[in-house]
């Protein structure tokens, strides 16, 4: 009999459910999408509910589309974007709309924290400066702002772990996503006393805290009636989107590192033992996916959304025209870039639209084209951005050589790995070997691979990836690395120069 896993992955934009069989093959993938609110500049919310119900329309779709038993589907696996906080009531009721990880709202509350602790403390037990995309300062936020809400806290929830209550009725996280709380001790494992009394919660209102392939739940008979599930299915505890997209990209062992552009962009590398950037904690270590492991990354909080900004923007006709191809409007835009020289003839793109995490840490920081002239066309800006996203981006790739880890091989994924002239861009901005993987579902298909490993149709989580993960695409750097090297060092004296000015612009 063929056994089949199942892999749920809450994202920005949308929820994406994925079947695969044991060899790592997809049967079938559907995603539903749903809105991102921003009642006030640099805010960021959604519905829980949208996830669950955008989760219970993935998991209906595949299950009648492709005929598929569910009687053979033998666990389910979790991924989410980080961060966010779901904030229920003592009768597990949603109280407000989620804070996102790409909210800027806490800059106060960070301080706050910070300053109870003392930085030393929290970087000794957390490994990461207390930011504004964090869990433990939107908590601290709202009894400072929405008092009476407040009151009525009882549980914080992370994305994914909503979900997993919704299918289970069990209240779960994973080491990957608590580590992205300031709630965490990243060494330990385990909650961190000094960091939840800080920010003045009980430690109740915190879930017990597994191994990302840790089976915590089974699905139950009134959501196996509404999904189409079989009751009993076991949910493994899952990891966050990056954790779990490193596990479907293979990046389970040292000397391989990650790209993903996605809305965000994250740079990623494995690590057997602890490392963590001192100078400045400008990247992020984590427990990873792969028990009493971590891993090492840099986020960019604005890398394919920069690009959909440019494209939603500045990209209309294109958009149009694409609609009556039947292709995607990025081919139609990523051709026209082809056209442009390496460099842009001295057009720089800055991708901080919302703010900015590795390497400045800079809530305030903003987006920006720079060096315009009569001769730049809308080409030039395309392939700017595209640039852009991607010098910034080899900041982190600078920080891990800074660290000790100088990875062989990075492995781009998301749509950066999926378009050609950016593959070519990234290699040579890098310089380094850039390559894809046959299978590129991401944090859906690495949770589905801990989902395996959890009920024993894999041995442990390397097993898995060597198992169902393979080498696609290969792009090696060309004589335009030489241009790049040049104008990295320019793109990065931009934003310095221009650090006090976005904090002005913000404060009017």
């Amino acid at each position: 009999m063929k056994q089949y896993l199942l892999g749920i992955d809450i994202g920005t934009s949308g929820t994406k459910v994925l079947l695969i069989d044991e060899s790592g093959k997809k049967i079938a993938s559907i995603t539903e999408e749903y809105p991102l609110y921003t009642p006030r500049p640099m805010w960021a919310e959604q519905e829980p509910l949208d996830w669950w119900q955008a989760t219970v329309k993935g998991i209906q779709k595949i299950i009648a589309k492709d005929g598929v038993n569910s009687e053979d589907i033998v666990g389910i696996g979790l991924s989410g974007q980080m961060h966010g906080s779901v904030f229920l009531d003592k009768d597990s009721k949603i109280i407000r709309p989620a804070l996102l990880w790409c909210d800027q709202r806490t800059v106060q509350e960070c301080d706050i924290i910070t300053e109870r602790v003392g930085r030393d403390i929290v970087l000794k037990e957390t490994l990461n400066p207390v930011l504004t995309g964090f869990t433990a300062p939107k908590i601290l936020w709202l009894e400072r702002n929405e008092p009476d809400n407040y009151k009525k806290l009882a549980k914080v929830l992370l994305p994914k772990d909503y979900v997993r209550f919704m299918l289970t009725g069990e209240m779960y996280g994973d080491v990957s996503d608590a580590s992205g709380t300031s709630l965490f001790n990243v060494k330990t494992r385990q909650w961190s006393a000094p960091m939840v009394e800080a920010t003045g919660i009980n430690i109740d209102m915190l879930t017990p805290v597994l191994e990302s392939c840790e089976v915590c739940g089974y699905i139950t008979a009134d959501i196996a009636k509404l999904t189409g599930l079989k009751e009993g299915t076991p949910v493994v505890a899952g990891g966050g989107d990056n954790a779990a997209g490193a596990v479907g990209n293979g990046i389970v062992r040292e000397g391989i590192a990650s790209c993903s552009i996605g809305t965000s962009g994250v740079f990623f590398a494995h690590l057997k033992k602890l490392l963590v950037d001192t100078n400045g904690y400008r990247t992020h270590t984590f427990c990873a996916a792969v028990p009493n492991e971590w891993h090492v990354m840099g986020v960019q909080l604005s890398s394919g959304g920069s690009f959909r900004w440019f494209r939603d923007t500045l990209c209309r006709e294109e958009t149009e025209k694409a609609k009556e191809l039947g292709i995607d409007p990025y081919e139609l835009m990523t051709k026209s870039a082809e056209e442009v020289n390496a460099g842009c003839e001295g057009l720089f793109f800055l991708p901080y639209l919302t703010g900015e995490r590795c390497p400045y840490q800079d809530p305030y920081a903003s987006g920006a084209f720079f060096g315009l002239t009569l001769r730049h066309a809308k080409p030039h800006l395309t392939r700017a951005v595209m640039e852009g996203v991607t010098y910034g981006l080899r900041d982190a790739l600078e920080i891990f050589h800074e660290m000790g880890t100088s990875p062989s091989e990075i492995r781009l994924t998301g749509g950066g790995g999926k378009s050609p002239l950016w593959r070519q861009i990234q290699a040579d901005i890098y310089n380094s070997r850039c390559v894809t993987v046959s299978q590129d579902e991401g944090p859906g298909f690495g949770a589905a691979l801990l989902a395996g490993v959890g009920v024993k149709v894999y041995n442990s989580v390397p097993d898995a990836c060597e198992k169902t993960v393979e080498i696609g695409n290969e792009t090696l750097p060309t004589a335009d690395q030489e241009i790049y090297s040049k104008y990295y060092p320019l793109f990065k004296k931009l934003y310095a120069a221009n650090k006090d000015i976005f904090k002005m612009i913000a404060g009017i």
